[in-house]
């Protein structure tokens, strides 16, 4: 496999696909770098190279037992940027992996990149606070945790058809992309996948956003019953200097799977602009 080691000996594992100019691509919770194949596959054959990880303690990356936040998220990122001297970088996110870049950019600068997008990303901030009284209560979290430790396995299905939008009259999802929601969940490190929900929940970007000083956009349903459009992305477009703002109606928080041709026209555009 191909795989980086990081500083505290966590080997983490990456897709480097096609010639061009260099997109990565980081992933949501409880998923793997498959989530991006859709995309992976379109650019590559667009005359970019792609290239996505997954996350410590995801897929075939190693479960550490530490680390399980959003710095050494962040910090994985750039050790795959680093060691494979990736340059001009587009970072894409997706909600957990929104996150990952925003602190990314944040911590480490954008010398290497050149822009970002967040799809359906969990900055600002989840959880419901005195600063953030629009936020999602802890007890959504803490429930969360709960029914992960009580049967993941259920849980992991169970979450699927929220992800997908999957209880909404009319919706198209299929058997095979909710299986596929599970299969990805159960390669998580349990551990892992409690520890991230704290992280993905608690972490604050407000001020990483504000240093993001490339071109970015954003990508959001506005039916995303994960993560709400309105305490997220539209709370994160007041923050970011450049950004544009793409909302699909009636559209559900796996967005890269569920409307897949449509995402990839959108950031083909963005791309190439």
């Amino acid at each position: 496999m191909s795989t980086i080691t990081t500083e505290d000996g966590t080997e983490i594992y990456y897709k480097d696909w096609g010639e061009g100019p260099v997109v990565t691509f980081s992933h949501g919770w409880p998923l793997n770098a498959d989530a991006w194949d859709g995309q992976l596959l379109f650019f590559a054959q667009q005359g970019f190279r792609v290239v996505a990880h997954d996350r410590r303690g995801h897929g075939r990356s190693s479960q550490p037992s530490s680390g399980n936040d959003m710095d050494s998220y962040a910090d994985d990122l750039a050790a795959v940027i680093n060691a494979l001297d990736l340059r001009d970088v587009t970072l894409v996110g997706h909600s957990t992996g929104g996150g990952e870049v925003t602190r990314y950019i944040a911590r480490h600068g954008s010398e290497r990149v050149a822009k970002a997008v967040l799809i359906a990303a969990v900055p600002p901030i989840m959880i419901k606070t005195s600063a953030n009284p629009e936020g999602l209560p802890r007890e959504v979290f803490d429930d969360l945790r709960s029914q992960l430790v009580k049967d993941r396995s259920q849980f992991y299905r169970d979450l699927a058809i929220q992800f997908y939008g999957a209880n909404r009259s009319g919706s198209e999802v299929s058997q095979g992309t909710l299986d596929q929601f599970w299969l990805w969940g159960m390669q998580v490190g349990l551990k892992n996948a409690y520890e991230c929900i704290e992280a993905f929940s608690e972490t604050d970007f407000t001020e990483d956003l504000k240093k993001i000083d490339v071109p970015t956009l954003l990508l959001h349903g506005e039916d995303d019953q994960i993560v709400p459009i309105d305490d997220s992305s539209r709370k994160t477009a007041r923050l970011v200097k450049d950004v544009k703002e793409i909302y699909y109606p009636g559209a559900p928080h796996g967005l890269a799977n569920a409307l897949q041709d449509q995402v990839n026209d959108d950031l083909l555009a963005f791309f190439r602009g």
